[in-house]
């Protein structure tokens, strides 16, 4: 069994996930507390990949990272080549098409804390940094878990998007679903089916991770 394609999707997948969180934190504290009245426009345009084809978002995504476009303008004049067709590409790409999947969890986990907390660290003297990663943070473990865990799996399990923005280069941008889409194809079946099993499984393994999060079966303050 040729593994390379799971390994491309693991690490774009990974790659991803940390990424995401790492944008989604503050995405998320600004639409959770923010009092602002047209907010349901931003939040709505954070929610658009869930109901986008992904054919539609990969569509428009290659078009933003082509040659005659700034980004990939820019991109080009910096490294010598276009960002379509390169690993770069499928990672912004799927920053885009599993933005709400960190997103959402992480405002649902924010929006659920006691205000009374926040404020009686206001009223300690704590600046809004520290109030976050000394209150909000803590509390919101499960959130951010579940934003991790759920952007990752979102991302490796990804067709549309890979295919339109990647294509199928063997090594870069050949994830494990697109290999599977070439095996079956092929009318490889046993070998579709192999890596599809795999897939299955992991994607099992991740998402009972989140549900035994969630519901406190395992948990770093768990009180033993």
């Amino acid at each position: 069994m040729n593994l390379d394609s799971l390994f491309l999707s693991l690490r774009l997948a990974a790659t991803v996930a940390i990424l995401l969180l790492v944008i989604a934190m503050p995405l998320a504290y600004g639409l959770a507390f923010s009092r602002w009245r047209g907010k349901f426009l931003l939040e709505s345009i954070v929610a658009l990949p869930l109901v986008l084809p992904p054919t539609v978002l990969g569509f428009y995504a290659l078009i933003a990272l082509g040659p005659r476009r700034p980004v990939g303008q820019v991109w080009q004049s910096l490294f010598g080549h276009t960002l379509a067709f390169t690993f770069t590409g499928l990672v912004l790409a799927s920053l885009v098409y599993s933005l709400p999947f960190a997103v959402q969890p992480l405002i649902a986990s924010f929006e659920s804390l006691d205000r009374r907390l926040l404020d009686a660290s206001s009223v300690l003297g704590a600046g809004r940094v520290r109030t976050f990663l000394r209150v909000i943070l803590p509390l919101s473990w499960s959130g951010l878990v579940t934003a991790l865990v759920l952007s990752f799996a979102h991302t490796l399990g990804e067709f549309g998007v890979v295919l339109m923005v990647g294509g199928n280069l063997p090594g870069i941008t050949r994830t494990v679903s697109i290999d599977i889409y070439d095996r079956a194809q092929a009318l490889d079946y046993s070998g579709a089916h192999r890596m599809a099993l795999l897939l299955l499984l992991i994607s099992f393994v991740v998402l009972s991770l989140v549900y035994a999060i969630n519901r406190r079966v395992w948990s770093p303050w768990t009180v033993r």
